[in-house]
């Protein structure tokens, strides 16, 4: 099972530098589909705060600012990716809610 999550987080870092390097470049629904993308992903593999972190990136890409808040999700992705516990999933929303505020 480890195997398994590890191919899934490596592909999931994957993803997420490849939308990071080209997030500029991409219009709001570009981003949003790539980030709903990462969150079914997620979700799939039980990767709570990663999960909940691409859910409200993805939300945020389709109001004014997008570009402002995909920077700072993306900025907490790799903690996300890391986080095992529900409390460690707040503080990653948290952290970002604080961000853009």
């Amino acid at each position: 099972m480890g195997d398994s999550l590890d191919g899934v987080r490596n592909e999931l870092q994957q993803r997420l530098h490849d939308l990071r390097t080209r997030a500029q470049r991409l219009s709001p629904l570009d981003i949003h589909a790539r980030m709903d993308a990462i969150r079914g992903c997620a979700d799939q593999a039980g990767l709570h705060a990663m999960e909940g972190l691409a859910r409200l990136s993805s939300q945020l890409a389709l109001l004014p600012g997008c570009r402002v808040a995909t920077t700072a999700c993306l900025d907490h992705a790799e903690d996300a990716l890391a986080a095992r516990t529900p409390a460690e999933h707040q503080a990653i929303l948290a952290a970002v809610a604080t961000r853009l505020h």
